[in-house]
């Protein structure tokens, strides 16, 4: 059995290529969504403020916070799908933080 160091750093290069435009769209993908919800939160209470609609506000952060929960319960369950290999998760960090 011969071992063959080529082909062992192209992988470890797609993984951490992989990674990085993994992390770094999460990241763009993640302000857009945040963007989103912030715009539509803050258009609800100048509403509210209109006397345009009424606001049941412990309610609106209690949603807010099971959603919070969902997504990181998702996104722990990606990491666990996605390939464990050093290089992914290197690459994965360096494209999220670039992002």
């Amino acid at each position: 059995m011969e071992f063959n160091t080529g082909a062992m750093f192209g992988d470890m290069g797609i993984g951490a290529l992989v990674g990085f435009i993994t992390g770094y769209a999460l990241k763009k993908f993640m302000k857009l969504v945040i963007a989103i919800i912030g715009a539509y939160i803050v258009s609800l209470f100048y509403l509210q403020q209109k006397g345009v609609i009424t606001i049941n506000t412990d309610k609106l952060f209690n949603l807010a916070g099971d959603v919070t929960q969902q997504v990181t319960s998702l996104g722990q369950k990606v990491l666990g799908i996605l390939p464990g290999t050093s290089a992914f998760v290197a690459g994965f960090y360096l494209g999220f933080k670039k992002g």
